[in-house]
């Protein structure tokens, strides 16, 4: 019987490994591994990579997030609705009533449909996909402070598989949340 030294083993291994890890051992229509960019912060570039990838959107941009205050994060959704991008919002209802944030309302007041998650104590997401291929997500809320003050982190991950899952994801808390209609709902709520 022949052996087979150690190290190719591991080399078979590592690499099987890897493959699984990206979701090429079980998405047979995967032309590339998956990529990720980190970005920490404060002043890391996370908010930048945010905007880069909503520019770049051709087709659609799903938001689902607890806080959200960062106007040129609004401003670059805003933007891609008028390419004709679908893009949609899902907010954490509490924190959102709380805060009626001004960038909350350039979503509303560009079309952008926005939509408040009450179903759970705190809709703690923080996290876009767009294209159905790219995810963005971390500790990183789509924040000021986020950006200039806190110690964040935030992933830029190209896999569609994993955007699949995300989406599905998005879709059931869509189901459940409420359409918000910005300082008339609050006023409503009074």
């Amino acid at each position: 019987m022949k052996s087979i030294p150690v190290g190719l083993l591991i080399i078979v291994w590592i690499g099987s490994a890897a493959s699984a890890q990206t979701g090429q051992a079980n998405n047979p229509d995967a032309t590339r591994p998956a990529s990720i960019e980190v970005y920490f912060s404060p002043r890391g570039g996370a908010a930048g990579a945010i905007i880069k990838e909503i520019e770049a959107a051709k087709t659609s941009v799903l938001v689902q997030a607890y806080s959200f205050d960062y106007r040129p994060i609004a401003e670059a959704l805003a933007a891609a609705k008028q390419r004709n991008v679908q893009v949609s919002v899902l907010l954490d209802k509490e924190k959102t009533m709380a805060e009626n944030p001004a960038a909350v309302n350039v979503l509303l007041h560009s079309g952008v449909p926005t939509r408040l998650d009450g179903e759970h104590r705190t809709a703690h997401n923080k996290t876009i996909i767009v294209d159905d291929r790219v995810v963005i997500t971390g500790s990183f809320n789509f924040t000021k402070h986020s950006e200039q003050d806190n110690a964040e982190n935030l992933l830029v991950i190209r896999d569609k598989a994993l955007a699949e899952k995300y989406t599905a994801n998005w879709k059931a808390h869509a189901e459940h949340s409420k359409t918000y209609e910005g300082e008339r709902a609050a006023d409503a709520s009074k």
